[in-house]
């Protein structure tokens, strides 16, 4: 695994091609982060210098925006659905029961000539509490990877990375992933999840 503390929209051109972006980026509806101001004007610039440029960096992505501000992104190839019938909160038209996974690139089970494979994922599972405001559950997110790779010799990339689950699951499903994430707070979070001693182990493994 390979973790950078900093700031993605600069590491982003140093760094070579990949297979695929995976990443929840900040919604825009004011969440308490360590390092960044959570509002939409802040998305629409995380959007224009990080998002952009990490889709551009890969031959595919797959992208959990929140439902809010999807209109933001910029148009994918399709938009799956993460499904929890159960709900996951309260939104302005009744409980949430679905996210969207903006997808660039081709599906790479169709481009493998494996066959299709739906477009929706059906998972009620809750989220560790490790310290961050809003982890995204690790059964999720390894088959949310699954759904977007079909071959551990990919190269898996987050660009805003949180508390470490896309470098977490990838450990756990035999990937390498890079993650990037500007609070030093959250990448220590990541260390620790990924059985590192601290930090800087893991930056300069």
């Amino acid at each position: 695994m390979t973790l950078y503390n900093g700031d993605s929209a600069t590491i982003i051109p140093t760094l070579d091609r990949v297979t695929l972006t995976i990443t929840d980026p900040p919604y825009g509806n004011d969440t308490d982060y360590a390092d960044h101001e959570d509002s939409v004007d802040n998305l629409a610039g995380l959007i224009e210098s990080v998002v952009k440029p990490a889709i551009a960096l890969a031959d595919r992505a797959l992208i959990t925006p929140g439902a809010a501000n999807i209109a933001m992104y910029p148009k994918p190839k399709w938009t799956l659905a993460w499904i929890t019938p159960a709900g996951a909160g309260s939104g302005p038209w009744g409980f949430c029961c679905w996210q969207p996974i903006l997808a660039y690139g081709s599906d790479p089970y169709l481009a493998a000539g494996m066959g299709r494979r739906p477009d929706i994922l059906q998972i009620t599972e809750s989220a560790e509490s490790n310290g961050h405001p809003c982890p995204k559950p690790l059964g999720v997110w390894e088959k949310i990877i699954g759904r977007g790779s079909v071959n551990t010799d990919d190269v898996l990339f987050d660009p805003f990375c949180g508390s470490g689950t896309t470098l977490v699951a990838a450990k756990a499903m035999g990937y390498h992933a890079i993650g990037i994430e500007l609070s030093e707070k959250y990448c220590e979070i990541t260390a620790k999840r990924l059985g590192q001693g601290s930090l800087f182990e893991v930056l300069a493994s």
